[in-house]
């Protein structure tokens, strides 16, 4: 688990449940279908039913909680998981809150949904994300993004960058 930047901090399945799980003034985000979103819904099935109204994103107390898989085609990323992602780390973080972006091995889906924040706030390169990229692997040594989460980066870049 890494501090990026002030109180946002990226890590692993077992960042999470060995030092952010129990304790007080953290906020979550699941980064990641296995276990969390399935406990979450309760599915037992191979996916979660596609009716159900937290199909993509499912919010328990202080935690996001993403139907997310690490898949080679961007296709297969939701914008509005990324974009829910996003809007809570702005929130919790002005909050005044911790916030740990995690996934089960904490080198892509965190990776890349952090990476991305901290350009949309002008913290890493916003002119290429190549730069972008660059930049997060030197504050995050651990980042290998899967082509799904980097090609939806790549894809999307100029669009999230040009909205603030």
């Amino acid at each position: 688990m890494i501090e990026v930047t002030k109180n946002l901090f990226v890590g692993d399945q077992l960042a999470y449940e060995s030092k952010v799980r129990f304790s007080e003034g953290w906020c979550v985000v699941h980064a990641c279908k296995e276990p969390y979103h399935r406990q979450a819904l309760g599915y037992t099935g191979r996916g979660a039913p596609k009716s159900h109204p937290e199909y993509l994103v499912a919010t328990r107390d202080n935690r996001l909680i993403l139907n997310m898989v690490d898949v080679d085609n961007p296709a297969y990323i939701p914008k509005e998981i990324i974009d829910a992602a996003l809007l809570f780390i702005d929130q919790s973080l002005s909050a005044g809150k911790q916030v740990l972006v995690h996934c089960n091995q904490g080198m892509s889906r965190s990776a890349g949904i952090t990476l991305l924040f901290l350009a949309k706030q002008g913290l890493i390169a916003q002119s290429s994300f190549v730069e972008a990229e660059q930049q997060f692997k030197a504050l995050y040594p651990p980042c290998d993004m899967a082509m799904g989460i980097r090609g939806f980066l790549v894809k999307n870049w100029d669009s999230y960058i040009q909205a603030k």
